[in-house]
């Protein structure tokens, strides 16, 4: 192989990201960006050196396309993966795979009858923050993990965003928009999802645009807008955790991981680096003494990435024939285990979730995204 041939489909915020990462990857290429306003494809590509650019069905129509980069909107992600995959493209699509099981299952299914690959975001998994961490709780430094407590929580993204309210609406909310970078971290760590029980609030039943021409409108909030969740794992750990767009207190990446002999604070799952510390058991204590315990950091590397590193390794794993990080059962586990939590807020009973995953692998020791090896 050379460098895979990449297409975008999706030119959107997002893509900025995406396309500044790709462009900067030796063993990637991207040809083409397409989108359903063509202008905006087009700016995109311009902006960022990418050859041409045109509509969806310009993308998968182009010859030197293998990867599909799937940056819609999370109800079009199962329709325009299973497009690329139905033109024999590989493809990479932003989180959620799907909105409902049906739909991604089939997806799924699809790929594999065609022995083609699907990669799913979050591919924050492959960062050196979560790596690191990874690689120092399978080598034991906090014991056999057995709970963790996560938390994700702020205003909102009606303090900020010009046009919230599809963050408010079904298929998206606290628990599809920031659940999949938590819980896919999570079962990354424990393995997968046994059971879920949730409670699901609103704050309120319409909230305002805060910031641009739209500010001071209305619109509904459709799904809950803070999910509290227990999750049991098929291994026997637990986890809490809590998304919310309704605390004033604004607390991210909060991910706490407890062992039989420690406790270690691991990076924003939503970012790609991060701190990483850990603090062991306390002794006897005796009258007098202090409970403070000493954190001890874990070094790690530090290398800037970003949005597209899933892509990378898919392409790298399909060269080397082996299993990628980011993988499309693990996005389907992910999205089973959030429907799973949506289902238990709304029913008051704990959901059983049927799906399961394989171990999430680590990178290949040594990965260098910036090195050429296709």
């Amino acid at each position: 192989m050379s460098a895979i041939g990449i297409g975008v489909i999706g030119a959107g915020v997002i893509s900025d990201t995406y396309l500044q990462n790709l462009g900067s990857f030796p063993d990637a290429e991207v040809h083409i960006v397409g989108d359903l306003l063509r202008d905006r494809a087009q700016a995109q590509a311009e902006k960022h050196g990418v050859p041409a650019s045109g509509s969806a069905e310009d993308v998968l129509a182009h010859p030197d396309v293998d990867l599909v980069v799937n940056l819609t909107v999370p109800a079009a992600h199962v329709e325009v993966s299973r497009a690329a995959i139905a033109a024999g493209k590989h493809v990479w699509t932003e989180k959620p795979l799907g909105l409902d099981r049906n739909g991604a299952a089939l997806l799924l299914r699809e790929a594999a009858d065609a022995g083609l690959r699907v990669g799913s975001a979050p591919d924050t998994l492959l960062g050196p923050g979560f790596q690191a961490a990874r690689r120092a709780i399978d080598g034991g430094v906090i014991g056999r993990p057995l709970f963790a407590q996560t938390a994700f929580q702020t205003q909102g993204p009606d303090l900020w965003h010009p046009n919230p309210g599809f963050l408010f609406a079904k298929g998206a909310g606290p628990l599809l928009d920031m659940g999949p970078y938590y819980f896919s971290a999570l079962v990354s760590l424990f393995g997968p999802v046994a059971s879920v029980a949730a409670v699901g609030t609103k704050a309120r039943a319409e909230r305002e645009i805060r910031t641009g021409p739209h500010a001071g409108d209305t619109f509904p909030v459709e799904v809950p807008s803070t999910m509290q969740i227990v999750t049991a794992f098929e291994q026997g750990a637990a986890a809490q955790s809590v998304l919310s767009f309704d605390s004033a207190l604004e607390r991210h990446g909060v991910v706490e991981i407890h062992g039989t002999e420690g406790s270690i604070v691991i990076p924003d799952p939503n970012f790609f680096v991060g701190p990483i510390a850990y603090v062991k058991p306390l002794g006897v204590l005796r009258d007098g003494m202090s409970v403070e315990q000493e954190w001890i950091e874990i070094e790690h590397e530090d290398i800037v990435i970003g949005r597209g590193m899933g892509a990378l390794d898919m392409a790298r794993a399909i060269a080397a024939g082996r299993p990628h990080v980011a993988s499309g059962e693990l996005g389907f586990h992910i999205l089973d285990t959030l429907l799973s939590a949506e289902e238990s807020a709304a029913t008051g009973q704990t959901v059983v979730v049927n799906s399961t995953v394989a171990p999430v692998p680590l990178l290949p020791d040594g990965f260098d995204p910036f090195a050429a090896t296709l």
